[in-house]
């Protein structure tokens, strides 16, 4: 892809597939929901079965999502005037009498509060579909994918001045970020993603708002400041080997490419700025998870870091090994073993996949939590909430509220008077729970905003014959905590 920064070709193709509804929307109505699930498992045959009509849609639709191709004149009456241009910018390829795809144009739904925007992402084609090669290049460019989706889920959205989309790709989150800030920088090593990045800038009209920039991690950016950093750096941990995908391997041994990242970006964001961060890390032998990360965390950072997954050495390899479509290949097993060997010598047992995500306030308070169930999506309000939180001082003056969405969940034996277990289970954000005692279970029962701390602390230790002194020496904390973690709020 070559186009220059003053083409008029991105806003024509733009035109085009407004013109035709190539939304992600009609696509789903006219792929049907088992179409369109298909298509998310790469199997394209009910897709074409719902895709025989001939229109400008269906087109685009057999074109760019299912690669079929297509007749001469079906392209040109989908794309009018721009079938030869986007041959010769790499985009389509022509033969006697077809058309066919040799990039993924996707269209892209994301919330606001106008309502829905409709967005076009460019990228490379989906390997594998119907089972086909999924061997993928060095450079290859990857579209809107589950990782990319769960970081513009994570990603804060509230408008700031300057953000970073550190290794971009495709510069799908950069579309994100132009949306909420005054000015985007987006880096990354790889060429043809730095010219997709420019491309897909220019389609969806945000060309003026991001800067597209060639380097290497935080080079191209140094002795700047961001208000928001968001990165899913390739965060792949893998042998040494000599081969490396550039979309997912660091080159750097183990996790080294978080660690960097987590180390460096304090002294790149502004007061009161994030960065947060999609990835992996090691989980070695013999040592906690979190008191290994933690490590890495800096004071002058608030760090709230959540492991989602954990995959053991040989599940790991194989969800790569497949990724790179080696599955089936005559290598494979030898691969297999060399990469569980090197997981060996290292020391690996396993591997965790979550968020970090530091604020800088000068705080330097951390939550590090393993939570693999269910979350509420976007969960970026969550974060958000998480660092309003940690920063207020509950004192007995303070005046908490429970929220709407926090239920209390109890365990016992049939007819026995008091419950053996008391559980406050929260429905939204992390959807955290927590294992309560009496009195903790209380103090957030009676939290209507009314009484102060204090005052509850004093009323349920005269209930329970409790000293009221002791009493708030030892929940005053637990009410903090209770803040921290969503199951109170306090009120302004």
């Amino acid at each position: 892809m070559t186009t220059a920064p003053t083409s008029d070709l991105p806003l024509r193709l733009r035109e085009a597939l407004e013109r035709a509804e190539f939304t992600y929307d009609r696509v789903a109505e006219v792929l049907g929901p088992v179409g369109h699930a298909a298509l998310s498992r790469n199997e394209t045959t009910p897709g074409r079965r719902r895709t025989g009509g001939g229109s400008p849609l269906e087109t685009l639709i057999r074109l760019f999502l299912l690669q079929v191709p297509v007749t001469g004149d079906q392209a040109e009456a989908a794309l009018p005037g721009l079938v030869d241009r986007l041959a010769v910018e790499g985009i389509l390829e022509q033969s006697v009498g077809e058309v066919a795809a040799r990039m993924d144009v996707r269209p892209y739904a994301v919330d606001s509060a106008d309502g829905e925007q409709h967005l076009w992402v460019a990228s490379d084609l989906t390997p594998g579909l119907d089972g086909g090669p999924q061997r993928v290049g060095p450079d290859y460019v990857l579209g809107i994918s589950p990782a990319s989706t769960s970081l513009a889920q994570l990603t804060l959205r509230e408008p700031v001045g300057r953000s970073l989309d550190l290794g971009t790709g495709c510069g799908v989150q950069a579309l994100h970020l132009a949306r909420h800030s005054e000015a985007v920088v987006a880096t990354d090593v790889n060429q043809r993603a730095l010219r997709i990045t420019r491309f897909n800038a220019a389609l969806n009209g945000v060309a003026d708002t991001v800067d597209v920039r060639d380097g290497s991690f935080f080079e191209p950016v140094a002795g700047e400041r961001f208000d928001l950093i968001a990165t899913n750096p390739p965060f792949v941990i893998s042998p040494a080997t000599g081969e490396r995908l550039v979309y997912r391997d660091s080159g750097l041994p183990g996790d080294r490419v978080v660690e960097d990242i987590v180390r460096a970006a304090p002294g790149l964001l502004a007061d009161q700025g994030w960065c947060q961060v999609l990835a992996n890390w090691v989980i070695s032998e013999g040592r906690p998870w979190d008191e290994r990360l933690a490590e890495w965390l800096d004071d002058s950072c608030d760090a709230l870091v959540v492991q989602r997954e954990v995959l053991d050495p040989a599940a790991y390899v194989e969800l790569w090994l497949k990724d790179a479509g080696q599955h089936g290949a005559a290598d494979y097993a030898s691969r297999y073993d060399t990469w569980l060997s090197w997981f060996e010598e290292q020391g690996i047992e396993g591997v965790g996949f979550g968020w970090i995500n530091l604020h800088k306030t000068g705080g330097g308070r951390r939550e590090l939590l393993d939570w693999r169930y269910d979350v509420e999506q976007p969960i970026a309000p969550a974060i958000s909430a998480w660092g309003a939180a940690v920063a207020v001082e509950v004192g007995a003056d303070t005046r908490l509220l429970r929220p709407d969405d926090v239920l209390q969940e109890t365990q016992g034996v049939p007819g026995a008077e008091d419950p053996s277990t008391v559980v406050l289970r929260a429905q939204r954000g992390l959807r955290r729970a927590r294992r309560a005692d009496t009195v903790e279970a209380a103090l957030v029962g009676a939290c209507d905003g009314d009484l102060t701390v204090g005052q509850i602390l004093d009323a349920l230790a005269q209930i329970l014959e409790q000293d009221p002194a002791e009493t708030r020496a030892t929940y005053l904390p637990v009410a903090a905590e209770l803040v921290r973690e969503g199951y109170l709020v306090v009120v302004r």
